[in-house]
């Protein structure tokens, strides 16, 4: 199997992964919904830690569409969106701190070389794209001594409205089963 092949394979796995988790989630949401004695606070910790990590970025987004079919979703995707963004600082200090794990990739430097020219709008896009690896881009940033303020701006803001579509999603979905 080439390398193209398996990174498509791994896609769409994740992809249908993603689909079942968020299927199972919603019909367990009586489960889901004894999470309410933590409230907003506990979506923001859930998605501060699945951010904080690159072990679970992507659970983030399932729990926000959970969590929008059992609270108010633009609340939660304040919530989650915040919590994303708290999350994102540990790929920033990384990079700010010189402890870059990435170097000499070219894929890396052109990153860099991106961040150097939009720093805001590209923290913008790649915080609201689901992406597993949005890390590097903190890293980047922290490399790159971009201002924390600024940062953690354009990342909230990206964070947030991604957290929108997928806790409106997941209120959406809820509809379907009623």
């Amino acid at each position: 199997m080439t390398k193209k092949t398996s990174a498509i394979v791994l896609r769409s796995g994740i992809l249908i992964i993603l689909c079942v988790l968020t299927i199972l989630l919603i019909k367990f949401r009586d489960q889901v919904q004894e999470f309410g004695k933590y409230g907003y606070p506990g979506i923001f910790l859930v998605s501060l830690f699945s951010n904080a990590t690159l072990i679970f970025p992507i659970p983030g987004v399932v729990f926000a569409s959970a969590m929008g079919a059992v609270f108010n979703p633009f609340w939660v995707a304040v919530a989650s969106g915040s919590g994303a963004a708290v999350g994102e600082l540990t790929g920033y200090l990384a990079g700010f701190s010189g402890q870059i794990i990435i170097e000499n990739r070219a894929w890396y430097d052109r990153l860099v070389q991106v961040m150097r020219k939009y720093g805001e709008i590209t923290i913008l896009v790649l915080a609201f794209i689901p992406n597993p690896v949005f890390d590097l881009t903190g890293m980047a940033a922290g490399m790159l001594k971009m201002p924390l303020v600024k940062f953690l701006t354009w990342c909230l803001l990206g964070k947030t409205l991604k957290m929108l579509v997928f806790s409106y999603t997941g209120a959406s979905i809820l509809n379907l089963f009623r």
